[in-house]
């Protein structure tokens, strides 16, 4: 009867299933960590690169390039480029240009700037459970300005 109540090695047992659980549940935290920290830092840097350089673009610049400069702006500040890609698209409020008074009324233009986070890694197959993360994780902050009024944030 004493054979059957021998409980020696049992802590090994649960420790051997408990470890890949504990794995992934680490994985999904650290990624959902970097995605919070990322998402962070993007939106201060786009609305501060957006505000800075598209509310009073430069003469004869259109709005491919300046998007252009400002994805490669929030790109290079971010510092995340094996782990995040940034797109800014513009997207034109203003009024039609037939307009007398186009001049006096304001233009806005909506900048949408766009993350996107790739978690690492991609899949992960462990003997009691698999983890497979998203294809990406995004985030979008929209800014709208006046172009010819520096300094109006919509």
């Amino acid at each position: 009867m004493k054979i059957l109540n021998n409980k020696d090695g049992q802590m090994t047992v649960e420790l051997a299933v408990l470890i890949p659980v504990v794995v992934v549940v680490a994985l999904i935290a650290i990624n959902f960590m970097e995605f919070i920290d990322a998402c962070a830092a993007f939106d201060v840097l786009s609305s501060d690169t957006v505000i800075s350089q598209a509310v009073s673009p430069s003469q004869g610049v259109d709005t491919g390039a300046l998007c252009a400069q400002l994805e490669g702006d929030i790109a290079s500040g971010l510092q995340r480029e094996g782990s995040c890609s940034v797109s800014v698209r513009c997207e034109d409020q203003g009024l039609a240009e037939g307009s007398l008074t186009n001049c006096l009324l304001p233009h806005y233009v909506k900048y949408v700037c766009t993350l996107k986070f790739k978690p690492w890694p991609r899949n992960l197959n462990l003997p009691i459970v698999s983890y497979s993360a998203p294809l990406e994780l995004s985030h979008e902050k929209s800014i709208v300005v006046d172009m010819f009024k520096s300094g109006v944030v919509i």
